[in-house]
């Protein structure tokens, strides 16, 4: 029985890793910057981690809605319709450009926002540079998304992988030249750690560009657009995809968003562990994120050749090996909760050994409950993936409201800032919701396929 689904294992393998790699790489955009940053001290890790809270909502938005491109590419794909995809592409990127400056514009209206969010002083006013300089890397941040969900649609993961490892290393060399004034260059500080952001994102646009555009394969698709003739019926087709995907992510990343800010009600010291189990529950959610791609790319090409049992089976498969996955990330994170947070911040710092100590113990709690929600966090996002690749975003969407905001906030909402259980408390709201998400959508999909696969006996 478990055999139909083991021998998908290989090629889900194949084609999620450059995937995984590449979602990875923007987790260590932000692992560095807060590494790095932490040696600054708590109160610059929380800048961080308060600045970013606003750039990952808008960021959830931009790469939500770029996931539309890849559903409408890789179902051209499996028709053998080169043309369609070529206009997927085009619109994409003009909508994609349209959202990302938009998305900037809105960021620094909500600046004033800070303020009034209880938030420490002085880290309110070392975020505010930072997010200045973080926010406009939005612009090429989602353009380079754009290509990046193309290339995906093509079945086509290795690209935006190369990409992103390129803009990686130069992220990480700009942040100690900057961020620590090394070798004659200023001391910046955490403005630093934004301007290596920011010069990484634009450099990743180029890189994907000049790769694509070098191979001969893609060449056609990524040059010779006519900007000035866009189709109607083709941007109605991206945004009524597009719009539900991106509220999706909204709605997940914003309840993540808000346990950051229910953490800086706690203190400095809550916020600032919150951002290290944040951190570290991310780099493990991009293996899911990465399998989600996968199961969009593989659901939408069998969509596209109408083998529906296929579909299915590739689907479930693919579930499968995420929930194996996860499990192992839930095991290390209950033997590493106590060591990982150390990583993050100067033990040997006697100055802000106080600080530092209460830290390191809110986040070992914060990652005992994190090890649990691995698994709930893979399933919702990888069965989210499948029916993006259906093409079926509107009834999720409610889903994904209900599972975070009804269900998951509030429940966070209560045990974070009335019980003794603080920091604690919040995550296991969390861990609440993405349960919630899981099971929901999975039952979306099963009805789903089912009907299909009854419709065409």
């Amino acid at each position: 029985m478990l055999q139909q689904y083991f021998k998908e294992f290989e090629y889900n393998i194949k084609l999620s890793v450059p995937v995984i790699m590449g979602m990875l790489g923007h987790t260590f955009v932000q692992l560095a910057d807060n590494i790095m940053v932490g040696q600054l001290g708590t109160a610059e890790l929380a800048a961080v981690s308060l600045g970013n809270s606003f750039v990952f909502i808008a960021m959830s938005l931009g790469i939500g809605f770029s996931t539309a491109i890849t559903p409408l590419v890789a179902e051209a794909d499996g028709a053998g319709n080169k043309s369609d995809g070529k206009s997927a592409l085009k619109h994409g990127l003009v909508l994609c450009t349209v959202l990302g400056l938009s998305l900037f514009g809105l960021i620094l209206c909500a600046k004033p926002l800070m303020h009034l969010m209880q938030q420490p002083e002085e880290v309110v006013k070392l975020a505010m540079p930072y997010l200045d300089l973080v926010a406009f890397s939005l612009v090429p941040l989602i353009i380079f998304q754009a290509f990046k969900q193309f290339s995906e649609g093509l079945s086509q993961t290795r690209y935006p992988m190369y990409s992103t490892v390129v803009a990686n290393i130069v992220n990480v060399i700009l942040n100690y030249l900057l961020i620590f004034g090394s070798f004659g260059f200023p001391k910046m500080g955490i403005v630093g750690a934004a301007i290596g952001t920011l010069v990484a994102r634009v450099l990743m646009v180029i890189y994907i560009w000049f790769l694509l555009k070098r191979k001969k394969k893609f060449h056609d698709y990524v040059t010779g657009f006519n900007f000035k003739k866009l189709e109607k019926k083709v941007i109605q087709k991206i945004i009524s995809l597009g719009f539900p995907s991106a509220l999706q992510m909204l709605f997940e990343v914003a309840v993540f968003t808000a346990a950051i800010w229910l953490s800086g009600v706690l203190g400095k010291n809550a916020q600032a562990a919150n951002q290290i189990a944040l951190n570290l529950s991310s780099m493990a959610f991009m293996f899911g994120m990465g399998l989600g791609v996968t199961a969009m790319i593989r659901v939408g090409n069998q969509k596209g050749l109408k083998h529906y049992k296929d579909l299915r089976r590739i689907a479930q498969s693919i579930f499968l090996l995420t929930f194996l996955l996860e499990i192992v990330f839930a095991i290390l994170f209950l033997w590493g909760r106590n060591w990982f947070p150390t990583l993050y911040l100067d033990i040997d710092d006697a100055i802000n050994l106080s600080d530092n100590t209460e830290v390191i113990a809110i986040a070992g709690k914060l990652l005992l409950v994190a090890a649990f929600f691995q698994i709930s966090d893979g399933i919702q996002v990888v069965v989210l993936g499948a029916l993006r690749g259906l093409q079926d975003v509107k009834v999720p969407t409610v889903i994904t409201f209900i599972a975070y905001w009804l269900i998951g906030f509030p429940t966070s909402f209560y045990l974070g800032l009335h019980t003794d259980l603080k920091s604690t408390g919040i995550w296991i709201g969390l861990l609440t919701g993405l349960s919630a998400s899981a099971i929901m959508l999975y039952i979306r999909f099963n009805y789903l396929t089912k009907k299909m696969i009854a419709k065409n006996v």
